[in-house]
């Protein structure tokens, strides 16, 4: 097969770079490991986009600029930060023309205040269901793009190279396991961030770090790799099926809701407001149960019992009978939260065009590291999906446009033999890794103590072998396992150098933010392995 550019993942990023690059006359090909535009995180996501439209109050993208940089701890990469910030409000505007249905107040988009904002900014669909809207939208204009090819169950497992240059990749149909190639003269990895090597997260199945795996293994540079933000009230107790843990982030947008110790204190000094930065109340929460004082399943209360059972109705409708079906009623009970891995502030490094540092291998959305520093600040997730990739879409257009196609061989040969473990126990047993010793409060022996596990799967994940006809749930885990593994490595071995506490990364031997730190860190994959560089 062939395109001018291939677009590799399917949530808003993905979406949005391959209809930019239809509309500047490229033919594209998308494609993903799941539906089109029904895995990843946007269609996920229930809350916010940060803008600064100014329609609720007087604003500008130099406010949301500075409001981006001061929640980033002195670490963001200010050109990408001010093309996230600057360019966002036209594609915020191109959606509402698209009948995406932002909440309006009268004739204006209505903005509301989130944590670290210094003014209503943010705009939503409603409060549960903007990434559903957001996706149904993209996925619509795609429907009436007919330059733009989309595939699902493809799952890309090398990016194609010849003399250093991106010219495609191969792939896996996951229903029958036939090898696919792509010859492409523009790459995109839209394929999102990497919280699912986390036993706690918030991710679909599709976040092991599927594209920073690619990048690395094709010659590209991660930065930032340590700071990985944990959503501070990931629900936790009690058990609550079929609904997503950070629901209560709107409940608290819309409700207030107040966070207590164990003594059923409000520890976080909010007074029922919504104002604490994610990696404040995560540590927040987190002193508390160190300090004996969690809720009794290691967490913090988050109440609502201020609320009634019609002020509750009025602002969830349906969504709080899907709670009684769960047992749980807020006017009369507190519910437990904790923190979980929800977002990565690291990934590939691009410069303002979002080239990587491998000729004619672009990146966008979450896949992209250095725009967010140590901690990305609420709402800016989907705008950055928006913005970097249109810019995405149109970088890679223009350079297809001027590039002939290449020549793709065939996909290289495989492993005959699989490694002797079972994958799925071992994605398990990562996960629970991860989230003891390289979650949000590290140590030197836990990050020492991680590497020397995934150190001891490296050579069980040297090679992917090949999968058999039809589904083959096995090797699919061994995929997994392989890339978890890698990008798992890599947020370990940079924790372990940041000799610092900075943003969403947290060292209990180096509590203090060192003004030396104040610094990225970039990894390439060399032959003897993983190599950081400052």
């Amino acid at each position: 097969m062939q395109t001018d550019v291939l677009v590799i993942g399917s949530g808003a990023a993905g979406m949005y770079a391959a209809l930019e690059a239809a509309r500047r006359g490229a033919a594209v090909m998308l494609i993903d490991r799941s539906l089109i535009g029904r895995g990843g995180a946007t269609v996920m996501a229930q809350m916010t986009v940060a803008v600064a439209l100014g329609e609720e109050e007087p604003d500008h993208w130099e406010h949301h600029l500075a409001d981006t940089l001061e929640a980033g701890r002195e670490l963001c990469d200010p050109m990408l930060s001010q093309l996230l910030c600057e360019e966002a409000p036209a594609c915020i505007r191109e959606m509402d023309a698209w009948g995406v249905g932002w909440a309006r107040a009268g004739s204006h988009i209505k903005q509301v205040q989130a944590p670290g904002h210094d003014r209503p900014r943010c705009v939503y669909v409603d409060f549960v269901n903007t990434g559903p809207a957001v996706s149904k939208t993209l996925r619509a204009q795609l429907q009436h793009t007919s330059e733009v090819q989309r595939t699902g169950d493809l799952l890309v497992t090398e990016l194609a190279l010849a003399g250093g240059q991106c010219i495609g990749a191969h792939a896996v149909h996951t229903m029958t396991g036939a090898p696919v190639s792509i010859a492409a003269k523009a790459t995109i990895v839209a394929t999102g961030g990497l919280t699912r090597i986390y036993a706690r997260n918030s991710a679909s199945i599709n976040m092991g770090g599927d594209g920073y795996a690619l990048a690395l293994r094709a010659g590209a540079e991660l930065v930032d790799m340590e700071f990985v933000q944990f959503f501070p009230i990931g629900h936790l107790a009690p058990r609550l099926v079929g609904m997503d843990p950070i629901m209560w982030d709107p409940f608290r947008y819309k409700l207030g809701g107040r966070l207590l110790n164990a003594e059923r204190h409000e520890f976080l000094q909010e007074d029922g407001r919504y104002v604490s930065a994610r990696d404040l109340a995560t540590y927040a929460i987190l002193k508390e149960v160190a300090e004996g004082r969690g809720s009794p399943h290691g967490g913090a209360w988050l109440s609502f019992q201020h609320c009634n059972e019609r002020d509750l109705r009025v602002a969830f409708g349906p969504v709080i009978d899907r709670l009684a079906a769960n047992g749980i009623d807020l006017t009369r009970e507190a519910i437990e939260v904790a923190p979980i891995a929800h977002y990565h502030m690291g990934g590939i490094r691009v410069d303002a065009d979002m080239h990587t540092s491998v000729p004619h291998l672009f990146a966008a959305g979450e896949a992209v590291g250095g725009a967010n520093g140590a901690n990305r600040l609420s709402g800016n997730a989907i705008t950055e999906a928006f913005v970097f990739g249109r810019r995405a879409g149109l970088r890679a257009a223009a350079l297809a446009g001027n590039t002939p196609m290449p020549e793709l061989g065939a996909a290289p040969q495989r492993a005959e033999q699989r490694p002797d473990l079972n994958p799925a126990a071992e994605i398990a047993r990562l996960q629970a890794v991860m989230n003891q010793d390289v979650g949000p409060l590290r140590t030197r022996t836990g990050l020492e103590r991680a590497l020397g596990h995934l150190s001891v799967l490296a050579s069980a994940c040297e090679d992917l072998p090949a999968p058999a006809a039809g589904l083959d749930a096995e090797w699919l885990d061994l995929h997994d396992l392989r890339n978890m593994r890698l990008v798992a490595e890599c947020v370990a071995r940079c924790a372990l150098a940041r000799t610092e506490s900075r943003g969403a990364h947290q060292r209990d031997d180096f509590p203090d933010m060192d003004p030396a730190w104040r610094r990225h860190q970039k990894l390439r994959l060399k032959p003897e392995g993983v190599q950081l560089e400052s």
